[in-house]
């Protein structure tokens, strides 16, 4: 049976990823971290690297959540596409108001162009239009296209290593010093959120949409046989292709997509059906809020001259001797979740929820 209402289960899983981001993104010391909270080198997958990619696929579900009802209300489509396409912008430029946040107060930062909001919002605004103009057939056949469009832009590129490959090249390119890395002796450059590596994952959030038609429809069935297919053909392709979170290739697109569906049946299976909390749920619904007021306070803590002394006196100066230097980086990035998961606990009690 469709359904329209808001799923706990959408918002938790949705808020256990930002809060996952927040994680990796913050320790009090990046010389020290675990391995699961790093991103591979280049080729592979730690947990770390699933974490963006299921923020992409629960933008799908949303928008199958969110404009697919109102579509079978009668909505009209052009209306619901120009206030889908502001939001994509207005995410998109916070994206870059950060960047430039960055380059003014760090010292070390330069301007980058691209960017993780950036590509969440041209993701957004792809996947709305597909949601308001194609029939899932359409959808399903944009998704195979990208994939293997993709594939074989990889392939004629030649080699998939660091700097070198195709992608990286065609990004450096366009965005010559605004891109993450660049180095002008060499004229090589690499942007993990670059313009290439946005096709396949607009084909992430694709996938997050058809879940999300699968979710509202109460096809639990749909969701465990295609999360199950899409981990062992990205298993498969990945022996191809291998798995990596910077080129974004196709077997990483399936092997997180996969993984992404599954973990949406375990939340809509214990959360809405059994009843149990919606743990992260506060951060689900202000998703974007918690993210971009992260990554203010992670520009203006050391801008300011904060965060070192903070971290030597409040962690690394007790918990190093007793605990070692792993654990006191850990416990920064611990408390740096709980700060923002008390100042979203705040904004959810007074019901302030922030929508671009």
């Amino acid at each position: 049976m469709s359904t329209s209402r808001r799923l706990a289960s959408v918002d938790a899983l949705r808020g256990c990823t930002v809060a996952a981001m927040l994680l990796v993104n913050d320790p009090g010391d990046w010389g020290h971290v675990y391995w699961p909270l790093e991103h591979a080198d280049w080729h592979g997958c730690t947990p770390t690297d699933l974490v963006f990619p299921f923020f992409l696929f629960v933008v799908g579900v949303s928008v199958a959540l969110s404009i697919a009802p109102r579509l079978e209300q009668g909505a009209d489509r052009g209306v619901l596409l120009r206030a889908a396409m502001v939001r994509a912008l207005r995410i998109v430029g916070l994206g870059l108001l950060i960047h430039v946040a960055a380059a003014l107060i760090l010292p070390d930062a330069h301007m980058r162009i691209p960017g993780v909001l950036q590509r969440i919002g041209i993701c957004f605004g792809a996947v709305a239009a597909f949601q308001l103009y194609a029939s899932g057939r359409a959808q399903w056949s944009a998704i195979v296209v990208l994939l293997t469009g993709y594939a074989a832009l990889l392939a004629f590129g030649g080699t998939l290593e660091p700097f070198h490959n195709i992608v990286s090249r065609t990004d450096t390119a366009i965005f010559g010093h605004y891109a993450y890395r660049y180095f002008p002796a060499t004229g090589l450059g690499h942007d993990p959120e670059g313009l290439l590596g946005t096709l396949p994952s607009i084909a992430t959030t694709l996938l997050g949409l058809r879940a999300g038609h699968w979710l509202r429809a109460g096809d639990r069935r749909a969701l465990l046989l295609s999360g199950t297919a899409c981990v062992l053909l990205g298993a498969m392709w990945s022996l191809l292709q291998p798995l990596n979170k910077n080129l974004w290739t196709p077997s990483f697109v399936l092997w997180t997509a996969g993984w992404a569906t599954l973990a949406l049946l375990l939340f809509h299976l214990l959360v809405d059906l059994r009843g149990w909390p919606a743990w992260g749920r506060r951060f689900g619904v202000n998703a974007v809020a918690a993210y971009a007021g992260s990554e203010f306070m992670q520009i203006l803590l050391p801008g300011l001259g904060i965060q070192d002394p903070l971290y030597r006196t409040i962690f690394a100066g007790w918990i190093t001797p007793l605990a070692g230097p792993y654990i006191a980086s850990l416990a920064y990035a611990i408390a740096f979740v709980a700060v923002w998961w008390a100042i979203m606990w705040a904004m959810d009690r007074k019901r302030i929820y922030l929508k671009l």
